[in-house]
């Protein structure tokens, strides 16, 4: 069977949103464009700006309720959120720090760090591993994660931007250091994505209610699901596109 790309996803907001696409077109060295481009960082975090560790965040991880949102892009650069708890919202991030804070508050554990300003990514975007590169999942992994943990679970829950099928379980691992052809694009696989409590939270829901950081220890040793990759060729990728190493 040929390896696709099945779904493309991003992330406007960090922790807060999940927008899928069809096409886009991706730059050498650079992350997804409009990938976690944004940040609402909490009142404990430092007030630098540039790249920081997601524990300065509001994220999934902390605030399960966080995973049902989902995001779109205008055309005028306002990301537009929706929840099933909450009214809808468009905000422009440079000016609507106060609105997304006020419309997510509801979402926040009381007892966490509250929201406190939208910040702005660096140059190499927001990801967990601070460089700009992109999370590649794979399909046949997660059926072979859902039949040891005993039940369906949701790639929306692992928060990737390239998600394939057509590959045996597990066979981005082997992928390290090596290269891939999607569409117009060459990606080098850089390393295995470790996971954390984020995965809990069903992104229906909200609710944590499957354990698959656990089910990955107990079934394989280890907590990774997925790669990171960079963009050594950049260009454009659709939904469809054969997935070639080269």
């Amino acid at each position: 069977m040929t390896a696709r790309l099945a779904q493309i996803a991003r992330y406007p907001i960090k922790g807060i949103g999940t927008e899928p696409l069809e096409t886009v077109i991706l730059d050498q060295d650079a992350p997804m464009p409009g990938d976690r481009a944004w940040a609402l960082r909490h009142e404990t975090a430092p007030e630098e700006l540039g790249w920081l560790p997601r524990k300065n965040f509001l994220v999934v991880a902390s605030g399960p309720a966080l995973a049902p949102v989902r995001a779109r892009t205008e055309t005028d650069g306002r990301i537009a959120l929706s929840h099933p708890d909450r009214p809808d919202i468009a905000i422009a991030p440079s000016s609507d720090g106060p609105a997304l804070i006020d419309w997510v508050r509801p979402l926040w554990p009381d007892t966490a760090p509250a929201p406190r300003l939208l910040v702005p990514a660096p140059p190499q975007g927001m990801g967990d591993n601070g460089r700009a590169e992109l999370s590649i999942l794979s399909l046949a992994s997660l059926r072979a994660l859902e039949e040891r943990i005993g039940q369906p679970l949701q790639i929306a829950r692992f928060r990737g931007n390239l998600i394939l099928d057509g590959l045996a379980p597990w066979a981005e691992f082997d992928w390290i250091g090596q290269r891939l052809r999607i569409g117009d694009v060459e990606l080098e696989i850089t390393e295995r994505i470790t996971r954390c409590r984020a995965t809990e939270a069903s992104p229906e829901t909200g609710q944590r209610d499957a354990e698959p950081v656990r089910a990955l220890h107990t079934g394989w040793g280890h907590r990774d699901f997925g790669v990171y990759a960079r963009v050594t060729k950049g260009g454009m990728i659709a939904t469809g596109n054969e997935v070639t190493p080269i």
